[in-house]
Parts: structure tokens; sequence; C-alpha cells
């Protein structure tokens, strides 16, 4: 039997998010993105449509690597402003059902004992459907904003990410044994304190001497999302994540990252089916050929080179501003992203250009789209499935809210008439749709500190 394919709604709580300039298009509604009913709606949207969750990035500092400013950031709502995604959740998860959340949360600047109790509340509050993206951050103007001279170097960040790990870790699974609430009204007894244990944790990073302050909430830890390429990121992945999100132009090169994840992960005494990956993926559909190039035309109008640029400087660490359209541009060693910076040569080759590098972006950002009738996008779809062996997409937003209406409408019938796609949900929390537990399995590191009681 065929896997099935999953779908994220990938955006960001702002008004541009990856496809840079979009924002400008007539039909295009997410300037609403201060008004709750404009996340209410969507979210009612995405489930009717069967999508498995709405996966949100962020960013907490400005674009300002490109000109040495954030003024061009801010003139094209480059990811700013840009709210918290945190404050959505609860509001979406109360007009749904079945619809997961992924939120990206920078490690780098959230204490663990805080950030546990906002995992935690939010995983009862949405009965168990949330799930986290960890990040360590690329951008330093953030580190700035809270004190720090810059940021740490690349893989520095992820040994502080692994301490990290083993805080939250300590805290949502090993701090509250599973019938520490007794709930005795008669003995006026909530909670058994002999079944509710201090967290000690002396470590290179953090001092940590305290309880969990929740009961365990259905899934305990949050289903974990991590969205690392490089080397040390897949490392990181293969240890923590259960879902993975990576980018990639070629079906050969996600391939290769998907199969060393999955090798890594091995070492670990994970299995092949631990770890989900979802690769970004941008659809501009129609229901034939002919209507999905005339909407690709007419969304590429609204297209902002600038703000693209913008938004790959940052990532990439690199200031195209200095240089002219057909100057080589020197990568040096960047410690933003660092997989970003990799991919953008294995496409655009070992010299890039201004002039290559927009060649690349023709919807405002680096990620190529997917451009045909819901037959060749359902086509498309499957052959990664295949041959790349991903297990979904995070679909990035180019005029919404059609975009995913193209998808709902067009392309999931298509597919689940393939047998590719889901024709109702699976009941349960976000790691039981997708795993069949609600619960972390005995092989993940996370087990080691638990509470046996």
């Amino acid at each position: 039997m065929a896997r099935e394919i999953r779908f994220n709604a990938f955006d960001m709580n702002c008004v541009g998010h990856i496809q840079q300039g979009l924002w400008a298009h007539p039909r295009d509604q997410s300037h609403r993105y201060t008004q709750l009913r404009y996340w209410t709606d969507y979210a009612k949207r995405l489930e009717a449509g069967l999508f498995d969750g709405i996966f949100l990035a962020d960013v907490v500092g400005v674009n300002d690597v490109y000109g040495g400013s954030g003024a061009a950031a801010l003139k094209g709502a480059v990811q700013v402003p840009v709210n918290d995604p945190m404050l959505l959740v609860p509001a979406m998860a109360a007009v749904t059902d079945h619809l997961c959340f992924g939120i990206t949360a920078n490690l780098t600047y959230e204490p663990p004992f805080l950030f546990a109790r906002r995992m935690s509340t939010l995983d009862h509050l949405t009965g168990g459907r949330i799930g986290w993206n960890i990040v360590t951050g690329y951008l330093d103007s953030a580190a700035r904003a809270i004190g720090l001279d810059g940021m740490a170097g690349h893989d520095d960040r992820y040994d502080l990410a692994d301490e990290y790990m083993e805080v939250m870790y300590k805290l949502l699974e090993g701090s509250w044994e599973d019938d520490a609430v007794v709930f005795d009204r008669r003995n006026h007894a909530y909670t058994d304190p002999a079944k509710v244990h201090k967290v000690h944790h002396r470590g290179k990073q953090y001092h940590i001497d305290a309880l969990h302050l929740c009961e365990p909430s259905p899934q305990r830890t949050p289903v974990l999302y991590q969205a690392g390429s490089s080397t040390r990121g897949r490392q990181f992945a293969a240890t923590h994540a259960e879902c993975v999100f990576v980018n990639g132009q070629k079906i050969e090169g996600v391939k290769g990252i998907v199969d060393d994840i999955r090798a890594r992960a091995a070492d670990y005494g994970r299995g092949p089916d631990d770890a989900k990956v979802f690769v970004g993926a941008t659809i501009v559909t129609g229901r034939t050929e002919k209507e999905a190039q005339e909407k690709f035309e007419d969304y590429r109008a609204y297209v902002s080179p600038e703000g693209a640029l913008v938004h790959a400087a940052a990532s990439l660490g690199i200031d195209f501003a200095k240089y002219d359209m057909d100057e080589p541009i020197d990568t040096g060693k960047s410690s933003a992203i660092v997989s970003n910076v990799e991919a953008m040569t294995r496409t655009a080759g070992p010299q890039w250009t201004r002039r290559k590098l927009l060649e690349q972006m023709v919807l405002g950002s680096r990620q190529a789209p997917m451009v045909g009738s819901a037959e060749q996008i359902a086509d498309n779809l499957a052959a990664w499935m295949d041959q790349a062996g991903v297990d979904g997409f995070n679909l990035s937003r180019t005029v919404v809210p059609e975009c995913f209406d193209d998808i709902i409408e067009l392309v999931i019938p298509i597919l689940q008439e393939r047998g590719l796609y889901k024709t109702s949900y699976r009941e349960g929390t976000f790691r039981e749709k997708l795993f069949g537990s609600p619960r972390l399995p005995d092989r993940h590191i996370a087990a080691r500190y638990r509470t046996t009681g």
C-alpha cells in the first residue's frame, strides 16, 4: 500500500513570509494577520481540506543584513512586522478538532523552565495537538536585541541545543509521574507530592533546581520538529527530531539528506519510521496547465526582487547589496543557516552572482515553485515521495487563501483517488496521528529522563 502524503500549511504571523512581494497582490489577505478571525477562518479552511497541520515559522530579529539595516525589510514587509505565533494556537484549536500546530520557538532566547510550562499549557489546551519546531536562530539582530554581542557559532548553538533538550526532557518527562494527580475531593488532595520530583540540572549553559509547574499533558513532550540540514543539524535531528523539515531544489539532493538522517537515527537506536521528513514546496496550480501558467505569470508580476534579496541575505549571512549584478559573491564562512549556503551552492554553482540568485527566485524566494495542472502537481508530489523518501510537504503560501483553496479543491481529490491522501482524520493527539502513540517511544533519548516511580 502506498504511503499517504502529509500536508502542512507553512506560514508565519506576519505579512511577508517566504514568497516576497506577493502580499501586494490584490487578492492576497495576509495583511489581515493581526485579526483573530483571519486565523480562525484559516484553521477551519485547512481542517475542512484535511491538512495535517499548520506549521508556523518565526524570527525574533529583523532581517538587517542587506544594506546593513532593517530599512529594506521594513519597507517590503520581509518578515517584519511579525507577531508571536504561540498566541494564535488556542484560538485556532478552539474552532478545530484535528488540525495540529507546529510552533517555531528559538531556544537560544527562551529559558527552558518557562518554555516547558508554555508547551505543557498549549498541549493541554489543544488536547495534544502541539508540536515544537526547535531552532537556534540565525540573526545577529535577535542576539543584540536581548543584550548579546552577537550569535554564537553555528555548531556551538547546536551544542547549547543538546543541553537545552536534556533540561526540557527532565521537566516534561521526569518531574511528574503519570498518576501524580489524584483529584481526591474528600481528602482535599489534588496531587500526591511523593509523585512529583524536583529537577536538578547543572550544565555548561543551564542550572535548574525546580519542579515542573504543570501536570502531565496528553503528549508530555510536544511533537519535535527540527529544520536543519547541515552536518551538525542532521546529527541533532537524528538524536531528537520526530519531524524534519528540509529544503532542496532537486530530488536526489534531498534523498541524500533523508538517507543520511535516517542512517544517523539508526545509530541512536531509533527506527526507520521514527522521523517523518517534510520538504518545503510552493505550488501554483489550476484545472489545466494553461490556467496554472497564467496564474503563475499573474503572481510573478507582484514579486519583489529586493525583498527576495533581503530575505536571502539574512538567511545566508551575506550582504548582497555590496555586489553588482554580475560581480562574484564571496560566501566566506557564514554562521547563518549553513545548509542554505550549501543548497544554494549546489543550485547556482560555486560562483554566485546577484543575477544568478535572482534567476532562482522567480516567486520571491529560493524555493522553485511547482507549476502545473492538478494532475501534474499530483504526479510531481508522488515522485518526490517515491524517489526522495519524504513523508510530506510544508506548503508555503503564495496568495492566500486561494493558494490553499486550489490545493484542497483540485489536488487533494486526485491524491485521494490514487490512495495517496487520507479521506478522514485519525483520532488522537498529534503524535498518535503521526506515529500511533501519544508519547515518545522508549527508544527516544527522552526516555532516559523519565521517572519510573
